[in-house]
């Protein structure tokens, strides 16, 4: 009988570790509660997104494999618990995210910039991406986000206009181009993102691109969708390799810093070397002064 010694790769060994640290701080990653298909990658380089407010969202997206249902309580020990994790994995980059909570006055604003202050006090060396929601598009809600001061603030379309009414049916396009302008002339680095294959036509996502520049998106990811279940959206095709290129081509022609295109793009894929490319760039961050 032959004998088989398995041993763990330091990929699959870096992966476990953070595994183990998210396990152990009880909190939720947008990795794990949307099926992300880059989770083992990720995790193995030590980044994950941290998914903030609960693991139950208000909306329902027809993309997103994130539950929809009548969510729970704000947990007030979840910012520090946020940091202290963020400080044990030792995060050059943190990415935060949450899901829609709609249930609350201030969509979860004050909670969300809570956890932003926490991890900025206790990891002043890391910088800090925040992809939130649209808070109802509410400048008092804004506010709190942009007094926290994150590094990058991401919010993403998700998909083409003529689309949003069976995809995103309780968000708004415009608003979301609302958002990513005012942050931008607070002065913050921004960030969208669109997924290709439920639909769209390509003139359509270059529509979008120019959209979100002229509403002074800086970085923008593009990425294939990948239907959860069969009650999720339908794919209706797998985009070809050519055409990430194409749309990666067009939307630096257009005046984006940093643009990730490709079948398994997600929103965080490679965040914090889209920072550390722009810096490296520009010295310094070329719209925060």
């Amino acid at each position: 009988m032959k004998v088989r010694l398995k041993f763990d790769t330091p990929e699959q060994s870096k992966s476990r570790e953070v595994k183990n640290l998210i396990e152990g701080s009880k909190l939720k990653t947008v990795c794990e509660e949307a099926s992300c298909p880059n989770l083992g990658h990720c995790w193995s380089l030590g980044t994950a997104t941290f998914l903030v407010m609960g693991e139950v969202c208000t909306r329902r997206c027809g993309f997103c494999d994130i539950s929809t249902a009548r969510p729970f309580a704000l947990d007030p020990t979840e910012p520090d618990r946020l940091a202290n994790t963020i400080q044990e994995m030792q995060l050059k980059h943190a990415v935060i995210t949450s899901v829609d909570r709609d249930d609350l006055k201030d969509c979860g604003s004050y909670h969300f910039a809570r956890c932003i202050t926490a991890t900025r006090e206790k990891n002043p060396n890391t910088s800090i991406e925040v992809l939130i929601p649209d808070f109802k598009g509410k400048t008092e809600n804004l506010e709190r986000i942009w007094d926290a001061r994150p590094d990058i603030i991401n919010h993403n379309v998700e998909t083409v206009p003529s689309l949003f009414a069976t995809i995103c049916p309780q968000s708004n396009y415009q608003v979301s181009l609302d958002v990513l302008r005012e942050s931008a002339e607070k002065g913050f680095l921004t960030k969208s993102g669109i997924i290709l294959g439920l639909g769209e036509t390509v003139e359509e996502v270059k529509q979008v691109l120019r959209d979100l520049r002229e509403n002074q998106t800086h970085l923008v990811t593009i990425g294939q969708y990948m239907q959860p279940t069969r009650e999720h959206a339908p794919l209706v095709e797998y985009a070809p390799v050519s055409r990430f290129q194409e749309l990666k081509d067009y939307a630096y022609e257009l005046g984006f810093l940093y643009v990730e295109s490709g079948p398994l793009v997600r929103s965080s894929y490679h965040a914090g070397d889209a920072l550390e490319a722009i810096l490296k760039q520009h010295g310094r961050s070329p719209v925060s002064g």
